[in-house]
């Protein structure tokens, strides 16, 4: 069972959540939030397997409870929760160590995928990124001396970085490629390995630092 704190500071959000998350049977509200103080202090005491966090809160800003647990190493995975579709706030949380980022009018069905995928090791930062990266992969100008990498990302680990900051996973990535999904994973270790990175997020984020996204 996948247990998880609902932080939001409306009450019909939250109870919302609730209700829709009773409907599965692997994933239960353990705990809510209304503040970011509060979060902070249920989050320590119920240790969920995962947080779905409102960015903007009471007290203490969605972003600055990520920083706080993070910097005190009590934080879980971590879902993020908007009304809107702001990149800088994705970039804020992504460097705060959040696995996924999606829009409350979010359906049932996606947020129960975003959960287990996130749960599963995976990053979801679906809708904000993935129209902006599909679209994008056919402008990206792989004509270049250097991307400023020890080892500089081939043109297909470009596209397959982009398809990762979409939030797609290894199978659906080499389904929109036309490619295996061993050649895939060996994309990934390749693209983790020259940027110098531990994990899939790590890489969105340094991929858009660098300015290859």
């Amino acid at each position: 069972m996948i247990r998880v704190v609902v932080v939001d500071d409306h009450t019909l959000m939250r109870s919302g959540i609730r209700g829709l998350l009773a409907l599965t049977e692997d994933i239960c509200v353990v705990a809510e939030a209304g503040d970011g103080e509060e979060a902070i202090r249920i989050i320590r005491e119920s240790k969920p397997d995962l947080v779905l966090l409102d960015v903007r809160l009471p007290k203490i800003s969605g972003l600055k409870v990520l920083e706080t647990l993070g910097n005190q190493g009590n934080l879980p995975f971590t879902i993020l929760l908007t009304t809107f579709d702001d990149d800088e706030v994705l970039l804020q949380g992504m460097r705060a160590g959040a696995k996924g980022f999606l829009l409350k009018d979010v359906s049932l069905e996606r947020l129960v995928s975003a959960i287990r995928r996130v749960m599963a090791g995976e990053s979801c930062f679906r809708p904000a990124l993935t129209e902006r990266t599909l679209d994008g992969i056919k402008n990206i100008d792989h004509d270049f001396d250097s991307l400023g990498f020890p080892f500089p990302l081939t043109p297909r680990e470009i596209e397959v970085l982009a398809l990762i900051a979409g939030g797609y996973n290894n199978m659906e990535i080499a389904n929109a490629l036309g490619t295996m999904e061993g050649t895939v994973k060996n994309h990934v270790s390749s693209i983790l390995s020259k940027l110098g990175v531990r994990d899939r997020v790590q890489a969105v984020f340094k991929g858009i630092d660098r300015g290859v996204l």
